[in-house]
């Protein structure tokens, strides 16, 4: 059962104050084909209630599964390489995993066998779990099993996840340009192809697709994707072809700017988007479930709010409000069972681009939102918040602490009542990010009746 599944029965048992729950699985099920069913008994892309009105709440005995170390991940090289003196903040940024080669670099380059030593050499230092995109776009099966190979055969890398090409939904106008056609028939066919002579290099990988470039949904009566029906197909299309072979199933997502002419987010329209994500897992989960008979993990391996080289501006993917949005999208793809998650992108190329967690000589504030969630919890727990600007996000860690991270996404100061199930006056040490405090450690606090949530801020308590 889908962890949203699990945690909409779980809503009922809380509101009878009952128990434990057990933990979900995030193992991929066996790549066998099956036929497709006629219905599905997913959730609905329906906001979950709070259990208590007006309040944030936590029941810390409600554990709802482990959190996917693979969900604060990103992307990498080899045109988008950290700067020497910046070396030390991507070691310690908390990414577990680096989608390698990042972009559409795979798609117009071949791979040189020093770059992967180069490229594993740095992940290694980071902590980072690799995934590598082979060429898909005038790339060969002969071409791809060579990589995997080189890498995990004769190099002994043992890389695990493998994707093909880059947003192959985009493929056509380059195509065009040759006198040729890339449709969704020529796509399933060629991934399968190179599939298929990857799993005879090494049987172990894990393949992760089909890694479009936009997946969005909207539930209004009537209502199509943002970018239009043709995303939906493709991702449809290639389940049904390949969903016996894929393990890992993969999506883009940019939602801004919503046209060629629209230009960058506001603040407002990034505080509605937060709750797009919810339905986006949910409708993913629910054609995954009705293509291939099976639940298959999720992956985002390229996220953020807009895909054009806007800066500056008081939402672009370089502001601070920014960095409080990916904390809330985070959140709410941990709550949702997310795999994996690759933000776009470690570091902007040479300064261009306000995109990801390191600029040549500095940070951007999101590298901050990693600082926090690499000191959450690896065990889901029960949360809840009925404010639409106010997210609650808990989880067990590994010593036994309950980690409890609360965004506010309001421009103004909130005071909020919390709940804390079979706790009351409990200390909990405070680390806070907002416009005056860059993910910093401000004291142990007492929380009893109310919590103070400054404006466009993210606070992290940790309760032993």
């Amino acid at each position: 059962m889908p962890r949203t599944a699990i945690i909409l029965t779980l809503l009922s048992v809380i509101l009878a104050g009952c128990g434990t729950a057990p933990l979900a699985s995030t193992e991929a099920a066996p790549a066998t084909p099956t036929a497709i069913p006629t219905s599905t008994g997913l959730p609905t892309s329906t906001a979950m209630p709070s259990p208590v009105p007006d309040m944030l709440y936590v029941n810390p005995s409600v554990a709802l599964g482990p959190i996917s170390p693979l969900i604060y991940g990103s992307n990498y090289g080899p045109w988008l390489t950290v700067s020497f003196d910046m070396l030390p903040e991507a070691y310690d940024s908390g990414i577990t995993i680096l989608r390698f080669p990042a972009g559409e670099w795979g798609d117009h380059n071949d791979v040189k066998t020093y770059q992967i030593d180069q490229f594993m050499d740095f992940a290694h230092k980071v902590g980072a779990t690799a995934m590598f995109n082979v060429r898909l776009l005038d790339g060969t099966p002969e071409q791809a099993a060579e990589m995997v190979r080189f890498t995990n055969i004769e190099r002994k890398y043992n890389v695990e996840y493998w994707a093909i090409g880059n947003e192959p939904t985009l493929y056509n106008a380059a195509a065009k340009n040759r006198g040729e056609t890339y449709d969704i028939d020529r796509f399933n066919k060629e991934w399968r192809a190179i599939a298929e002579a990857m799993k005879k290099v090494d049987p172990t990988i894990k393949l992760v697709g089909a890694e479009i470039n936009q997946f969005s949904y909207d539930p209004s009566p009537g209502a199509t994707t943002n970018f239009g029906e043709r995303d939906q197909e493709w991702f449809v299309e290639f389940l049904k072809t390949n969903g016996d072979l894929v393990d890992v199933v993969s999506f883009h997502r940019y939602p801004f700017p919503r046209s060629r002419t629209s230009g960058p987010p506001t603040i407002d329209e990034l505080r509605q988007n937060a709750q797009e994500w919810d339905q986006i897992i949910i409708h993913a989960r629910e054609l995954i479930h009705q293509y291939t008979g099976r639940d298959i993990p999720i992956a985002i391996t390229e996220f953020n709010s807009a895909y054009d080289k806007s800066v500056s501006g008081e939402a672009t993917p370089d502001s601070h409000f920014n960095a409080i949005w990916l904390a809330d999208v985070l959140g709410r793809m941990i709550k949702n069972g997310v795999f994996m998650a690759n933000e776009w992108a470690l570091t902007a190329k040479g300064g261009v681009g306000g995109w990801g967690l390191i600029d040549q000589y500095d940070v951007y504030p999101a590298y901050y939102t990693y600082q926090l969630f690499r000191r959450f919890g690896t065990g889901l727990v029960y949360s809840s918040s009925d404010d639409p600007d106010v997210s609650i996000y808990a989880a067990r860690r590994a010593d036994g602490a309950l980690t409890v991270i609360v965004v506010n996404l309001s421009l103004e100061e909130k005071i909020k009542a919390i709940d804390i199930e079979k706790h009351a006056n409990v200390q909990a040490e405070t680390w806070l990010f907002d416009p005056d405090h860059k993910a910093e450690n401000i004291g142990t606090l007492e929380l009893s009746d109310s919590v103070t949530l400054p404006a466009e801020s993210v606070t992290l308590y940790i309760i032993q």
